[in-house]
């Protein structure tokens, strides 16, 4: 296996502060029956001049001065959205033209919330045949495809992105481990419906609201109460970790309350559960490489220290990350 390292991270939020009380308002709660329910206060949402695409560049602009290489040096550049800017072309290609990162092949990764770890594992790969660095993005917009009036999803949603800087040698956090798992006989349980070559966005399906992003929530935790605990364990075992190996936590950030419910039962003794949904909510695939960032940023990630990642969402999806620091 390439020996990847974590060279550099960097994340980018829109400046706009969404209160809980300016979603509450159109999806007929309170914001204190919001954060009774998620933890989440606040999150950011995009200016109408945004795009996805934006979100990412700021984000890998941010993780290429950590790392202290030019964009001319990437070999690729991965972005793991469900919210691209157009179906067509890749998000990537956009950030590619915009870091003028001439040499890098791009593409995107869809693996909903899960698609940043994804994305590593595609970049690691090409990392094994190429060498030189990758540029690894999780972004998401999803303010755009939320229906401000259903109190089942635009409560959880910010917008955002979280940039990774890897080397295929050299110093600097190790990618120890990965897993990535897909449970498509669950495929309903979050979905878009309409807008793809199943059900075109034609008028019939604008005046349905299948534009909208939608989630059965309860078979979401589910999935995550039945499935994490048993898939966290197998991942460590064939990372040749223990669970007192783990210094630190790093969950997609669903919904702070599950998280709290599920952290109990996955035996981690020494972790540190780290979260950012308290000021961004869910920010989709970005939520882990955000909140990876703002962990280093904020000096809580010492040498040696084991992080373990878990990416969670539609699909559904599910990926590891062991990451010794």
């Amino acid at each position: 296996m390439t020996d990847v390292r974590i060279l550099g991270t960097g994340a980018y939020v829109p400046e706009r502060v969404v209160s809980n009380d300016e979603v509450a308002a159109a999806a007929g709660v309170d914001g204190a029956w919001i954060t009774r329910k998620t933890a989440i206060r606040e999150r950011r949402w995009a200016a109408d001049d945004q795009a996805t695409s934006d979100l990412a560049t700021a984000a890998a602009r941010a993780a290429l001065e950590s790392a202290g290489i030019t964009a001319g040096q990437l070999s690729v550049i991965v972005v793991a959205t469900s919210t691209p800017d157009r179906p067509q072309p890749p998000t990537a290609a956009y950030v590619q033209q915009n870091l003028g990162a001439a040499g890098a092949a791009a593409f995107d990764v869809n693996a909903v919330c899960s698609g940043a770890v994804f994305g590593l594992s595609a970049a690691e790969g090409v990392l094994a045949r190429r060498g030189g660095h990758a540029l690894v993005i999780g972004a998401d917009l999803y303010s755009r495809i939320l229906d401000r009036t259903d109190r089942r999803t635009v409560i959880l949603f910010g917008d955002g992105a979280g940039a990774l800087v890897l080397g295929a040698a050299g110093q600097g956090p190790r990618i120890r481990h990965l897993a990535l798992h897909s449970f498509g006989e669950l495929s309903g349980l979050i979905e878009v419906p309409a807008g793809g070559s199943r059900l075109p966005l034609d008028r019939a399906a604008l005046d349905a609201g299948l534009q909208y992003f939608a989630m059965d929530g309860r078979g979401v935790r589910s999935f995550v109460e039945d499935q994490l605990p048993r898939l966290v364990k197998e991942f460590l075992h064939e990372a040749g970790a223990v669970p007192d190996d783990i210094h630190h936590f790093v969950p997609h950030q669903a919904n702070g309350v599950m998280l709290d419910s599920v952290f109990a039962t996955l035996d981690l003794p020494r972790a540190t559960m780290h979260r950012t949904l308290t000021h961004y909510a869910n920010t989709g695939a970005a939520s882990l490489p955000v909140t990876l960032d703002a962990a280093a940023r904020a000096g809580a990630l010492r040498p040696g220290d084991l992080i373990l990642m878990a990416g969670f969402g539609g699909g559904m999806s599910a990926g590891f990350a062991l990451i010794e620091w």
